[in-house]
């Protein structure tokens, strides 16, 4: 398949700071502040057309096959390796940091038991961390009251009191302070300091019905990724049309959390986490393993 083949491409990421800022060079439409834009980069001919949804969407559609590229979390690509396969570009990983529970008040992980905790969605990787973490403690989903809830009302409805708790990602973990809640536990950290790898959160994962493209395609993917780092003030500006609760300074904080040398390129210890964590979910019995292994893509 070649550009010539095919040429629009639906590219599946979520309405958040990092994600915005990765793929603005990408961008052919008008945003939330009315300015047009346009791609940055040579797009080899292929027209990107973005599709904003929160990850669990995104995940759930990926099951289907339903767009070329797609975000998706890590929890996420047992289920689908047969109909995608990982780009090397446009991973999130935490190093040393990553979701976190977060509370109205102190609470332990034995406080946990019979709480109402309000999660992003059943198959991110913030809900198989939190599921390792509970089993390392001796306790498992099966103690709290778990719930489905758009990562963006989890804050909010935690202070309203509608849940005793909740697993926040996204730009939450730098805002949570401000609506005076208290951390229960940083998962990337309790992840990287246990195992010595950073956590992989999220991945970029092309259909594998693009064929002899899907390096073509990884390429232009890498580029945008590229033209985001080196064009940094325009890209946050770009990116702030995402940016709930956070000025210019702070969404540069975070963008810089998920958009670096890891999103570059996973390097071997990125494929090591991935596998590590894939694995340690496999022998819990939270995920299938991955028939015939993890594959990743290379840009041509």
């Amino acid at each position: 398949m070649t550009a010539t083949d095919t040429t629009t491409l639906r590219i599946g990421h979520s309405p958040d700071p990092d994600d915005a800022f990765m793929w603005w060079p990408l961008a052919n439409f008008v945003g939330p502040d009315g300015n047009r834009y346009t791609p940055k980069i040579d797009t080899k001919g292929y027209e990107f057309v973005h599709v904003l949804e929160d990850i669990q969407s995104l995940n759930v559609r990926s099951a289907k096959g339903e767009l070329e590229i797609t975000a998706i979390s890590i929890h996420q690509y047992p289920y689908v390796a047969d109909k995608y396969a990982l780009t090397s570009c446009g991973s999130s990983m935490g190093d040393g940091y990553g979701p976190m529970i977060v509370a109205p008040r102190k609470l332990a992980v034995e406080d946990l038991r019979g709480q109402k905790l309000a999660i992003p969605g059943e198959q991110t990787t913030a809900w198989l961390s939190t599921q390792l973490w509970l089993m390392e403690n001796g306790l498992s989903k099966d103690d709290v009251q778990f719930e489905n809830v758009m990562f963006d009302e989890i804050i909010p409805r935690v202070v309203a009191g509608e849940f005793d708790a909740g697993l926040i990602i996204h730009e939450g973990q730098i805002t949570y302070q401000n609506q005076q809640l208290e951390l229960v536990v940083d998962l990337g950290k309790w992840w990287t300091e246990s195992r010595g790898l950073p956590l992989p959160l999220g991945g970029n994962c092309i259909r594998r019905d693009l064929g002899v493209a899907m390096p073509e395609v990884c390429r232009v993917l890498l580029d945008s990724i590229e033209y985001a780092l080196e064009h940094r003030e325009e890209a946050v500006a770009f990116a702030l049309n995402w940016a709930r609760d956070m000025g210019a300074e702070l969404a540069d904080e975070f963008v810089g959390m998920y958009v670096n040398q890891w999103t570059l390129d996973y390097g071997q210890r990125g494929r090591d986490a991935v596998q590590q964590l894939l694995s340690e979910g496999a022998a819990a019995g939270i995920v299938p393993a991955v028939p015939g292994g993890i594959d990743f893509v290379d840009p041509a």
